[in-house]
């Protein structure tokens, strides 16, 4: 499915954003990187669909009803095996908030290699247009709240400019001992983002707003292994 296909398909289905499974589908068509994956439905052995993946895993709740998954028991992680996930899909369908939730399934996906958490993401503004976000990711996004903003289309130097206005951007470099990341590629992630062409740009009748956090930064690459899209209301007319 195309990324118009992806949005029509969730609007056809009264949805107001893309569940993850298609959020990440469209963040491919866009050249970011995600962690390989498939959806089990809440009855399906797992072990059928996990031929080619590489544990260990992370279980994800897929579900219209359930906006924050960690907030309602809906993630498990290092997972070694197909039994192990199948105790894990069953221990959080007795989860009460899950329980009572509409399910489209379970996520299941490769962990991504450790790194930095950052956030990248993006809102339609109603003066300015879409504008781009890059930010320390992760549990840290809303208490530290360090971030900057451009609006696009951004270029490359903007990106590099972004990144070197965060206060936590010695951690890009290295620091306690840790390995520096490969800038360029969270820097791709942006102008993938917010770039000429970028999903922003491109879909900008359809996005509202988009949160990708975290991604995961390390010297090998940049990965996202969440991502949210709020619809704008019948395409933004």
């Amino acid at each position: 499915m195309t990324a118009d296909d992806l949005i029509r398909s969730a609007r056809a289905a009264g949805r107001s954003s893309l569940d993850e499974s298609a959020g990440k589908r469209l963040l491919a068509q866009f050249g970011i990187a995600v962690p390989s994956s498939v959806m089990v439905a809440p009855d399906e052995p797992a072990g059928p669909k996990l031929t080619g993946l590489r544990a260990p895993f992370v279980v994800k709740v897929v579900s219209p009803d359930i906006l924050h998954k960690s907030d309602a028991g809906g993630v498990r992680v290092g997972i070694t095996d197909s039994t192990q996930v199948d105790a894990a899909i069953r221990a959080m369908c007795a989860h009460p908030v899950i329980a009572k939730a509409r399910l489209d399934g379970f996520l299941v996906e490769e962990m991504a290699p450790p790194g930095e958490e950052l956030v990248v993401g993006g809102l339609k503004d109603p003066q300015f247009g879409p504008l781009v976000m890059v930010g320390l990711g992760g549990i840290f996004v809303e208490v530290m709240q360090d971030v900057a903003f451009r609006i696009a289309p951004i270029e490359r130097i903007d990106a590099h400019e972004m990144l070197s206005e965060l206060k936590a951007a010695a951690l890009l470099d290295g620091a306690r001992g840790r390995a520096p990341v490969c800038r360029e590629a969270l820097i791709d992630v942006l102008l993938r983002v917010g770039g000429a062409g970028g999903l922003l740009l491109r879909l900008h009748d359809d996005i509202a707003e988009a949160d990708l956090n975290p991604v995961i930064v390390s010297e090998r690459g940049a990965v996202a292994v969440d991502a949210r899209f709020i619809l704008t209301p019948e395409g933004g007319k």
